[in-house]
């Protein structure tokens, strides 16, 4: 269902490296890359992340309540993917672990302040 989101940036270059690095691990490159416009995704058919400097040209905010959710195939994927957010100066929001029945995320935010994490399901 979801095709892509699109994430603010008052800090494009900065972001534009942060993410290349961070969804390298997981296979994903970028489908596309404007001026003002980067979006990375694992596959022509599958959902993407971008970030944008906002069309109004007034600066980007963090929504409230707004999270972006990239899945993984085991925890310790989402390991990994949650340990090369930080170590390219992501902020922890939560560390990896078991969050209820078989759901395993870790959260973080990337360089602007936008929340994301990273998450499998543990049993089928």
């Amino acid at each position: 269902m979801i095709g892509y989101v699109t994430l603010g940036t008052n800090r494009l270059d900065e972001a534009a490296k942060f993410y290349d690095e961070l969804f390298a691990t997981i296979g994903a490159s970028r489908m596309f890359d404007t001026e003002n416009f980067i979006a990375w995704s694992t596959g022509p058919k599958a959902p993407g992340v971008s970030i944008t400097r906002p069309f109004n040209g007034e600066s980007a905010t963090v929504g409230n309540g707004v999270m972006v959710a990239i899945a993984m195939q085991a925890p310790a994927e989402v390991d990994a993917f949650h340990a090369k957010a930080l170590q390219l100066g992501g902020t922890d929001e939560g560390a990896p672990g078991v969050r209820f029945e078989n759901f395993y995320a870790g959260y973080f935010r990337d360089l602007d302040g936008n929340k994301l994490n990273a998450f499998c399901f543990t049993k089928d």
